[in-house]
């Protein structure tokens, strides 16, 4: 293990309370997850993964290409994630998604969710993507997760592009599981030099393309693709079910990144949760926002779901005006949308999952790597476009 790596376990397991030693480096949080479903597969055969469709492709794209079957769950309007008074688990059951989403950390709800994967024999697995060195407790402190994936990656907390990391519960019951998720992740090859180079060079990269009309920013991005020299954050591939790659650990250069940034990630999410603060007190009453965010919270975006589809329109062309990036983070359903939804096990329209679709159809968030008067600034904006509406 190089100084590099070691640092970076050492600073994970010090944040979080836990050991070192069971951390794991991957280049994506994709691929670590990737690793862990086709372990679970093959200790204990196929199955379902309970899991939601207010996400990104590519969290769901692991689950079937480790040949296990998505099984989406009602979100709660709350915390975003999977309800666990809704949640559906049978004999089929592997695992239990728990996603963090926007860095909303529910504690109740997470118990809910171990609750339900204990009902089924199955793992649950923590997607703290949203929320690198965070993890759901049970009252006495103790993580709640079998499992749980932290990214690096590009729009996450830091700015290191390119990472994850897996935390492997030692108290996972399965001890043969267990061996078998540790020592793959710990087998892992490191990423070689293409993709080495591409992730050195795709801060300037993105500069470039930004710069660049968006009919021909396109097409250049795509050729870079196409030729290897640039590393997208969703491949083409990711959104037809599978990944580019096999997994991989990160090259010895994307961990000095992740080293360098990671002891600024107190302070980074100290003015996340400053521009947290300004958005509950200048949206309030205004917009819905999820029950579970409350301040001092640290997302990674802001989330609020606007009156309609129309409104929350408005809202994105408004900020885009005001020079704020507003995201759209999940609108489609398994954004950024993918070639066919039957792939992941999912039907548009399904009555099942109507709390999900409507949420899908009305959600806005806001940037929180900015400073609070810009903060105001953007609530004014989506005041503005709301009470004009």
């Amino acid at each position: 293990m190089s100084a590099a790596a070691a640092t970076v376990r050492a600073l994970l397991g010090e944040r979080t309370g836990t050991d070192p030693d069971d951390w794991h480096l991957v280049f994506k949080a994709r691929y670590g997850m990737l690793v862990v479903f086709r372990a679970l597969a093959a200790a204990r055969g196929g199955g379902e993964v309970a899991t939601q469709v207010f996400t990104c492709s590519t969290a769901v794209d692991p689950i079937v290409a480790a040949g296990l079957s998505p099984a989406h769950g009602e979100v709660s309007p709350a915390s975003v994630a999977l309800d666990p008074a809704r949640l559906v688990v049978t004999t089929a059951t592997r695992a239990v998604v728990a996603q963090h989403t926007f860095g909303i950390v529910d504690d109740a709800g997470t118990a809910g969710l171990r609750a339900r994967a204990d009902a089924a024999g199955a793992l649950l697995v923590e997607d703290s993507a949203h929320c690198v060195g965070r993890m759901a407790r049970r009252a006495d402190g103790a993580p709640l997760a079998d499992v749980s994936v932290h990214s690096f990656g590009v729009e996450k907390m830091l700015p290191t592009r390119f990472g994850g990391a897996v935390w492997v519960s030692p108290a996972l019951r399965d001890g043969v599981l267990r061996s078998a998720i540790t020592s793959g992740l710990a087998g892992l090859p490191a990423a070689g030099r293409r993709l080495d180079v591409a992730a050195r060079a795709y801060r300037t990269e993105v500069r470039v393309l930004n710069r660049l009309p968006g009919g021909v920013a396109g097409a250049v991005r795509g050729a870079l693709t196409a030729a290897g020299a640039f590393e997208p954050a969703i491949a083409p591939v990711e959104g037809r079910g599978g990944l580019p790659y096999e997994p991989m650990a990160p090259s010895a250069w994307m961990v000095e990144q992740i080293a360098a940034a990671l002891p600024g990630l107190a302070a980074n999410e100290d003015r996340r949760s400053a521009a947290v603060e300004v958005y509950l007190r200048e949206l309030a009453g205004v917009v819905e926002i999820p029950g579970a965010v409350a301040a001092p919270a640290p997302l990674v975006r802001f989330p609020f779901f606007a009156p309609d589809g129309a409104s929350a329109e408005a809202v994105l062309r408004a900020l885009a005006s005001g020079g704020f990036y507003g995201g759209r983070w999940y609108r489609p359903a398994l954004f950024p949308g993918v070639e066919d939804p039957g792939v992941y096990g999912y039907t548009p329209g399904d009555g099942r999952l109507a709390v999900t679709e409507d949420l899908v159809t009305r959600v806005v968030n806001l940037p929180t790597n900015v400073a609070p008067g810009d903060a105001r600034r953007a609530a004014g904006l989506v005041r503005r476009v709301l009470a004009t509406g």
